[in-house]
């Protein structure tokens, strides 16, 4: 699924308008039918709705959503936030449908100082001020306004985004300025402020609402982002040969674990395991390869301590999780990115000692695969990232200068390519943050380069069925009870889920 910038949205409804032959009213009313059936779903007979409706079309999209609440026997309010007598033709036109409503109660706000004598018992918001349409922080009225709705107990559903955020870079957004809602009913399309971390408290949860923009419109529209769903990864995962063997699906080098955490190394090799490799070796020092023979017989031990040896019949190579900051791990790195393995992941303990000797990263071989979670990733790239979407703008940088793939872990994880595509991932869940989470993440990735993948659909899937095989797990467990051994113990159902 695509995320399209907010202008490129605007250019998406005005081409659907041309090529279905109809008016710009009537794609705003499909959309508020849609809008309004959502809702409804949601209310009793008895509640109380009011409805802040702003000068622009998501004021427009507002009105109409009052009017067909009001049509369906709801008790609704609607007020007027627009100090500024001109509105859009549309949002007008909108307004004299409201008000040829019977039953509609209007109000028209002078000033925000009005929303005092409010009664205030109301059991929902619907917030309609400020869609896309909004370029620049919210001030003055209108951020008055907002810190009256931020205060009201009422459950809060914004259209199309909280008013006061943008679509996209609200670094100099003023978050006690945006509307903090329960609900944000996205247009059509995610938008990419959805998915980063510090928007969280004005989006709420998320849905989207199909407003029938058409597809051919949407296929000729470039986007650098994606939001990757079930249907996007079905046609990825590879139908396995009934004449297939072990050498079939791939031979996996892991560089992972040390005396002090073999658990890293363990949730790896199982991650690699369930995720089809063939052959799965483990190199790790020698104290360490009884408990790991223990753990998972399954698993081809080689002790740290012997000469790396040739390394070419291995498909794919991960370094890095538990491994340490010995200067031991520091050759093995050195020797291995110096071979430039076709398919290399370099994850944990591997990120930090590069980000201790920068002069590795131009040594990184073409396509290598880097999995950092948000402070590995600002060791690397330098100056700590502060707000997500500048952290996310320097990974995209970061992956186009050295020509590799970012798995920027978080609650959405964003794979990057190394031409600066950018797809977040749609499953997981909070249960997902604790320790081994990632390392699982990195055997399943390796794993999937060894049975064939690209590196973009590898990380792409790798991601998808991690998040996914947690989000299973859930049926069982809670976000408090959930840990890494049950993503693994859980990925053979997350890859049914994909299974044609």
């Amino acid at each position: 699924m695509n995320i399209f910038r907010t202008d490129q949205i605007r250019q998406l409804d005005a081409q659907t308008v041309d090529f279905e032959h109809i008016t710009s009213i009537q794609l705003m009313n499909r959309a508020a039918s849609a809008l309004f059936h959502r809702i409804e779903k949601m209310l009793k007979p008895t509640d109380k709705i009011i409805v802040m409706v702003g000068p622009g079309n998501n004021g427009g999209d507002a009105l109409a959503v009052s009017r067909y609440l009001l049509e369906a026997g709801f008790s609704v309010k609607t007020v007027l936030c627009q100090p500024d007598p001109k509105v859009s033709r549309d949002t007008l036109e909108q307004l004299i449908n409201l008000q040829q409503t019977d039953g509609a109660e209007i109000f028209t706000l002078d000033n925000p100082i009005m929303l005092d004598d409010f009664d205030g018992n109301w059991n929902y918001l619907i917030d309609g001020i400020f869609g896309t349409g909004l370029n620049r922080p919210m001030v003055g009225y209108f951020s008055k306004v907002v810190h009256w709705i931020n205060k009201q107990s009422a459950y809060t559903i914004s259209i199309d985004l909280p008013s006061g955020l943008q679509g996209e870079d609200n670094r100099g957004t003023l978050v006690p300025n945006v509307v903090h809602a329960d609900l944000t009913l996205g247009l059509q399309f995610p938008r990419l402020a959805f998915l980063l971390p510090e928007n969280e408290v004005c989006v709420g949860k998320w849905e989207l609402i199909d407003i029938g923009i058409r597809q051919e419109v949407i296929d000729k529209m470039l986007a650098l982002y994606a939001y990757t769903t079930l249907e996007d990864m079905k046609p990825v995962l590879k139908v396995r040969s009934l004449h297939a063997n072990k050498g079939t699906f791939g031979k996996v080098l892991l560089v992972a674990g040390s005396p002090e955490m073999t658990g890293a190394a363990i949730l790896s090799i199982r991650g690699a395991l369930r995720s089809g490799a063939g052959l799965v070796y483990l190199r790790i020092p020698s104290a360490a390869i009884p408990v790991i023979q223990s753990a998972v017989p399954e698993a081809l031990v080689q002790s740290s301590q012997k000469p790396m040896g040739d390394l070419s019949g291995f498909a794919a190579i991960a370094i890095g999780p538990g491994i340490g900051l010995h200067p031991a791990q520091m050759t093995y790195l050195k020797d291995i990115i110096k071979l430039k393995p076709a398919f290399l992941v370099l994850d944990a303990d591997a990120l930090n000692l590069i980000a201790a000797h920068t002069d590795l990263m131009v040594e990184l071989p073409p396509n290598a695969i880097l999995t950092p979670h948000p402070k590995e990733f600002d060791r690397l790239a330098g100056i700590p990232s502060s707000n997500s979407y500048e952290r996310l703008l320097k990974a995209i940088d970061f992956a186009k200068k050295h020509h590799v793939y970012i798995v920027l872990k978080g609650a959405h994880t964003a794979c990057i390519t190394p031409q600066g595509q950018c797809s977040f991932n749609s499953t997981g869940n909070p249960g997902m943050a604790t320790g081994g989470s990632g390392d699982v993440l990195t055997g399943i990735i390796v794993s999937l380069l060894a049975q064939g993948y690209l590196p973009g659909d590898a990380c792409r899937l790798g991601v998808y069925l991690h998040g996914l095989s947690g989000d299973i797990a859930l049926g069982s467990q809670s976000y408090e009870s959930l840990v890494a051994g049950d993503l693994v113990e859980n990925l053979g159902l997350a890859f049914k889920q994909l299974e044609p």
